[in-house]
């Protein structure tokens, strides 16, 4: 329980992250009801008189925002712009210009302002575009920190194995480079039990695709939660919905003309699945609440672990959106029908797990080797690279045995020993399942079970499973 040292925050007042707007304007009548405009819509704004003030103000402290006039008494606002333009400071500006000074606006957004408002301004539509400049900024920042991150994530990926299954994958990833560059490339289906590198295959699409520089949004369908799935996939409007405070841009709009990776496709309600199919059908979507149609030029690229044409006979999922899903698709083949490549991933696990925790002279002994050939793999490279990554902390260096990997048996390296009927038992054994068969997954685990997710939380801290 947290416990508050001050009063509790209601609605109506301004959140504690307030977002912090500069206004540069010598009319301090205006500047005074702009700046009481912004702070009643949530904003902290400050003003400076002069271009030289306001100059201080940024080298003091960065803003959110700023709000430039063009015509000051010490300079042109596009001075100011042209600044900034050379400098590292990274913000929105939003300019204000006089009738007649429209040479400014347009000199001002070449210069890289993000918007114009001429004067006189209507004070709620400043709020209304200040929320929009400021909304696609943090978007532009979001991508680029995912484009980074992902291009970070990219260096090394690789499907790893020499058995024909993961050759023609590789093959057929190389294949369709070629068509990655159309405006509407050809919609992905990844085939595969958990655990066997969907999300691998998918990077790797990216990868070696020409849209490799461009966003990958990764969604897991089975983790968002179920009221509030539709505006995270399509966006919503301000006021759509009761917690809507503010207009916020959805996953497939975030992937704009890179790739949306859908994981887990198979888990996506009915409702969502006509949703869906109309984005592939048309390549617009509409955001919740509003009627407007936006589009849509993300590569859509899907995966399931379940068995989709039995869905669609139990009538779980759309024929007509597996259909169109399932344009191309590409199996991956379990851990245990890929042969030498088990040893293979065996040992390129331990090798990565002692480079990253400092232990040398790791190796896997005949008894070993012969084991990790002879198990079944439930989990898949998931189980083994983490069964692998716990054996490695455990050794300190030295040989790996059958009995250090926990594979002294043939059934799953996790299956509870104490054999004792007890309430507490029982209950830590169905928690455990349910969180293999998820894949760790709380709120799906938690669905599986059908309890709450907090209900699920306290259990897991209960039996010591964090």
């Amino acid at each position: 329980m947290v416990m508050h040292s001050g009063p509790l925050v209601t609605e109506t007042e301004v959140p504690l992250l307030e977002k912090q707007i500069l206004i540069i304007e010598d009319e301090s009548v205006f500047a005074g009801a702009v700046r009481k405009r912004l702070k009643r819509g949530g904003y902290n704004a400050e003003i400076a008189g002069t271009l030289a003030e306001g100059k201080s103000r940024i080298d003091e402290k960065t803003p959110d925002l700023l709000l430039l006039d063009m015509r000051l008494p010490d300079g042109s606002g596009l001075d100011l712009l042209v600044d900034l333009q050379d400098s590292d400071n990274a913000f929105p500006v939003l300019v204000m210009s006089a009738y007649g000074e429209i040479e400014d606006a347009v000199s001002a957004m070449k210069s890289g302002a993000s918007d114009y408002l001429k004067k006189p301004i209507d004070l709620d539509e400043l709020v209304i575009t200040v929320e929009k400049v400021l909304e696609k900024d943090e978007l532009s920042q979001k991508l680029t920190y995912s484009s980074k991150r992902e291009q970070h994530a990219h260096e090394g990926v690789e499907f790893l194995g020499n058995s024909p299954a993961v050759v023609a994958i590789r093959q057929q990833i190389l294949r369709l480079k070629q068509v990655t560059g159309a405006n509407i490339p050809p919609t992905i289906l990844i085939l595969g039990e958990t655990g066997t590198g969907k999300d691998v295959v998918a990077r790797m699409l990216h990868a070696n695709s020409a849209r490799r520089e461009k966003p990958f949004v990764h969604v897991d369908c089975a983790s968002l939660p179920k009221d509030l799935i539709e505006a995270e996939l399509f966006g919503h409007e301000k006021g759509a919905f009761t917690s809507a405070h503010a207009a916020r841009t959805g996953l497939i709009e975030a992937a704009e003309d890179g790739v949306l990776f859908m994981d887990e496709i198979g888990e996506l309600p009915m409702d969502l699945q006509a949703k869906l199919l109309a984005v592939l059908e048309r390549r617009t979507l509409r955001k919740v609440g509003t009627t407007k149609e936006r589009p849509v030029a993300a590569w859509i690229i899907a995966a399931t672990n379940r068995d989709i044409a039995e869905l669609v006979k139990r009538g779980e999922f759309r024929s007509d959106l597996y259909y169109r899903l399932n344009v191309l698709s590409i199996p991956i083949a379990p851990l245990r029908e890929r042969g030498e490549d088990i040893v293979l991933l065996a040992g390129h696990f331990i090798e990565q797990s002692a480079k990253r925790y400092g232990i040398n002279s790791l190796r896997l002994s005949a008894q070993a080797i012969q084991a990790l050939r002879s198990y079944d793999w439930p989990g898949n490279v998931r189980e083994m690279k983490h069964m692998i990554e716990r054996a490695v902390l455990l050794s300190g260096g030295g040989e790996l045995s059958p009995e250090s990997l926990s594979l002294s048996g043939h059934g799953p390296a996790d299956t509870p020993i104490d054999t004792e009927l007890t309430l507490d038992n029982a209950e830590l054994m169905l928690i455990r399942s349910a969180l293999e068969k998820c894949n760790g997954n709380v709120s799906r685990a938690a669905r599986e079970l059908g309890i709450t997710r907090m209900a699920l939380r306290y259990r897991i801290k209960k039996h010591n499973l964090e």
